[in-house]
């Protein structure tokens, strides 16, 4: 399945159905009167959240969306079938935003959650309508007005509480797959991961938490280089990062300096997101030429954050690496709760 997760889109709602120009031909009633009945209404552009859908894939090739007009009005005062709306699916996370100002007009985050997009037109009046003591016979009805029209930009930004960061080759996709059920692709070069992963990793106490796997930052990602620029942005919603770095890397300081360089230029609030440092493929490394504990020392100086030494592959190290995750979290949930009753 192909992941897409920026389209552009066109939505139009219906027209409003026009009025009608009647009157009554009963028999035995000489002069009924008007009986033009008014349009319906137009269907409007409704966008809802769903949770079975992971990508914005079903937009690529289908760019226009249009609502259904509404009826014309009908004699005897009958008023004109509204038309129906139009309900996109979106996958939850989406963001819509106006294609012409850049200005957001939608978050759509929970599931089943629904946003008006563009209102259908009103239906135009019928002749009955506009019966007054000056005009007995009115001989004139008003057409529908128009349906909104509105140029889109979709983004989809994945919701995961926790989003594991780290350089190409780092060992993200191993140790996702090691924490939960996802299986992405894993291999022993750079840009392994092309998309985004999603696992939903245990608590003890039996709920899931849902963790991403983001493709591989570069120097410059920030700006457009390697893959990082097109996924940046589906750790914005991430409340703590789980920054991933090659123990067996030549110098893990630059390797670490070059994420945070990375997450700073990008803006948004990363920088300032809660991290959880982890020192990876430590089975891989000499302990007679690397001193792993002095790195650890090291990193939490720089950092200000706690250090692990662990073993995607060998599951060495997870267990207190996971528990600081979830003691994380619950921190952020505590002062969240404060926050809301104050």
């Amino acid at each position: 399945m192909q992941f897409i997760d920026q389209v552009a889109i066109e939505v139009e709602a219906g027209k409003g159905g026009d009025g009608i120009v009647a009157f009554r031909r009963e028999k035995y009633v000489p002069a009924g009167g008007p009986s033009g009945g008014n349009g319906g209404r137009g269907g409007s552009v409704i966008f809802q959240s769903v949770e079975n859908l992971q990508t914005l894939l079903d937009f690529r090739y289908n760019h226009l969306f249009k609502a259904e007009n509404g009826g014309r009005g009908g004699p005897n005062n009958r008023t004109g079938a509204s038309g129906k709306d139009l309900i996109i699916e979106v996958p939850c996370g989406t963001v819509i935003y106006d294609a012409e100002t850049d200005e957001i007009i939608g978050d759509l985050i929970a599931p089943e959650q629904t946003l008006i997009i563009a209102e259908g037109g009103k239906g135009g009046l019928g002749n009955q309508h506009f019966l007054s003591n000056r005009n007995r016979a009115p001989e004139y009805a008003l057409p529908g007005l128009e349906g909104e029209k509105k140029s889109l930009r979709l983004e989809l930004k994945l919701l995961a509480e926790v989003g594991i960061i780290g350089l190409p080759n780092a060992g993200k996709s191993t140790l996702i797959s090691s924490l939960s059920a996802a299986r992405p692709k894993i291999a022993d070069y750079p840009f392994t991961t092309l998309i985004p992963n999603l696992g939903v990793v245990r608590k003890p106490t039996g709920d899931g938490t849902v963790f991403a796997d983001i493709p591989g930052l570069i120097e410059g990602a920030a700006q457009g280089a390697g893959l990082g620029h097109d996924f940046l942005r589906h750790i914005e919603r991430t409340r703590v990062l789980l920054h991933l770095i090659d123990a067996t890397s030549d110098d893990v300081i630059r390797d670490y300096n070059t994420i945070q360089q990375e997450l700073q230029a990008y803006g948004r609030g990363l920088a300032e997101r809660p991290q959880i440092l982890a020192l990876n493929k430590i089975d891989a490394v000499d302990r007679e030429e690397v001193d792993l504990d002095a790195l650890a020392t090291q990193l939490n100086h720089l950092a200000y954050a706690p250090v692990f030494l662990i073993s995607a592959v060998t599951r060495t190290g997870l267990e207190p690496m996971l528990q600081e995750v979830w003691n994380v979290i619950d921190q952020i949930n505590a002062i969240e709760a404060e926050q809301v009753l104050s």
